[in-house]
């Protein structure tokens, strides 16, 4: 890599994925990282809680998917996750519960190609095409199409990129392109769902994203023991280890500028000098630091875009065990596009919701009290929605009748020792999110690569963003790509 002509004092503004994974690589090429985040502990969304009783609640991410993108980062840094975490294989993956019936997906490839054949005949053979093509399309997508700047589309003209444009099916839709294989509703369901954390319909993702379901179904479904947060943890001991310093409790106020360059950044009602700055804060958010002459992009601009789904989320402890409920169940009583419609189109509250849950403490005995459970829960919204505690309280007590269908158990919510919920106001005070997104901007074919918001400033030769927001978009994996790519262009740049 090209360091420049000088060691750089960089600032990164936030420690979630993104954040963490640039300021590693950023201090790996001898610059001097100081990371300001706004809370008392790293990790952004993937922030993690303990309570009185023993529970300890992973705040976001928990499908621990693509891991050999994760293991990517600890390997350019000469560790492995083994290093920091141990990993346990879920088996089933998950389990999906539709209106009549219910699918658990098995850890075992081969064991999954025998399930879409049981439930379709000539499914089976059909899955393993579709895998193959999947498998490509993660290969090109994950190691070449989503590791370039996205300053122009002249970066993908690599002979491996161009010559792999059609096979790559960036221009078909992801439902078309799932319904061409397979017809039973459930089986088309299980594909389809994987794309639900790009942010949008299957009909507006890129059948590119098919790789989701090799990066998932394909390289399996893992827990780090202890929680997600492990992984927080291990990025911010190899950023640590580079030399990074973390400033916690710092909330970043202002990006102050002169001349079209940062000169430096007011955290604490403190100015420090720094001679670039990486914002793995929300986008939006980071252009208001900054005057209106300088942003990227104004306000018209973000009312246009496609954002990723909120959600509203509960952390809940239960006295004693749910018996039947797996590690990771996805309630698809009702018809996805319905509640689909609801985020992107009626901008309201869905009538009849699908949800997810995740019990951790069926895998990890230490995340809740003896002989107690861990569930937390998750349902889309739409951004931007009004979500007053009565609201979601409706919610969470349909969720937990729909669990208590599921599973035999009766009065859940008499057996509540802990509740916290957390929704789309909460996402905007603690993160500074756009409307309260949750994941970002959605992977649509016109918000993909070139068309995503750019990760330089055009106007302040050096001021840079990372995160979901940006390229590759939102996800754990490629926020981690995300922070990799953009410490690689500020280590080009040039001290003057």
């Amino acid at each position: 890599m090209d360091t420049g002509n000088l060691r750089k004092r960089i600032a990164v503004i936030g420690s979630g994925f993104s954040g963490l994974s640039a300021a590693a690589y950023a201090a790996k090429s001898g610059n001097e990282v100081h990371v300001f985040e706004k809370h008392d502990q790293p990790g952004g969304r993937a922030r993690q809680f303990r309570t009185e009783q023993g529970y300890v609640f992973d705040m976001g991410p928990s499908w621990y998917w693509m891991p050999d993108i994760i293991e990517g980062f600890f390997s350019d840094f000469d560790y492995k996750v083994s290093d920091f975490f141990k990993l346990v294989s879920l088996d089933p993956q998950f389990e999906m519960v539709f209106s009549e019936e219910k699918i658990s997906v098995p850890e075992k490839n081969d064991e999954i190609r025998e399930l879409f054949e049981k439930t379709e005949k000539g499914a089976g053979k059909k899955y393993d095409t579709f895998m193959q093509s999947a498998q490509f399309k993660y290969e090109v997508g994950m190691k070449d199409f989503v590791t370039k700047p996205c300053y122009n589309w002249l970066e993908f003209a690599s002979l491996k990129i161009a010559g792999s444009a059609l096979k790559l099916d960036l221009l078909s839709n992801f439902r078309k392109y799932v319904s061409g294989y397979f017809s039973d509703p459930k089986l088309r369901s299980l594909m389809e769902f994987p794309v639900i954390f790009l942010g949008a319909s299957p009909q507006n993702i890129p059948a590119l994203y098919s790789l989701m379901n090799y990066g998932g179904y394909v390289l399996g479904t893992q827990y780090p023991m202890g929680g997600f947060y492990q992984l927080v943890l291990g990025m911010k001991d190899v950023a640590e280890k580079q030399g990074v310093t973390f400033h916690f409790n710092h909330e970043v106020k202002k990006i102050n500028t002169e001349n079209g360059k940062v000169v430096s950044i007011t955290a604490n009602d403190k100015d420090y000098e720094f001679d670039a700055v990486i914002a793995s804060s929300d986008y939006y958010h980071t252009e208001t630091l900054i005057s209106k002459s300088l942003r990227n992009y104004n306000d018209a601009y973000w009312k246009t875009r496609t954002f990723a789904p909120s959600c509203l989320i509960y952390y809940l402890g239960i006295k004693g065990k749910i018996s039947h409920l797996k590690h990771h169940t996805l309630f698809f009583e009702n018809n996805l596009d319905d509640h689909i419609d609801c985020i992107y189109k009626n901008k309201k509250w869905p009538a009849k919701p699908l949800f997810y849950a995740c019990c951790p403490s069926k895998t990890d005995p230490d995340i809740a009290p003896e002989g107690c459970e861990n569930l937390f829960l998750l349902l889309p919204l739409t951004p931007g929605i009004h979500d007053e505690e009565v609201v979601r309280e409706k919610y969470l007590k349909e969720m937990l009748e729909r669990i208590e269908k599921h599973t035999g158990e009766t009065d859940l919510i008499s057996r509540i020792e802990y509740k916290r919920s957390y929704c789309v106001s909460d996402f905007i005070s603690d993160y500074n999110a756009y409307q309260g997104n949750a994941y970002g901007l959605s992977n649509t074919l016109s918000q993909t690569a070139v068309l995503k918001p750019k990760i330089r400033n055009k106007k302040i030769s050096n001021l840079f963003y990372t995160g979901q927001l940006t390229v590759p978009g939102p996800g754990v994996p490629p926020s981690v790509i995300s922070g990799k790519i953009v410490a690689g262009e500020v280590n080009k740049l040039k001290i003057k």
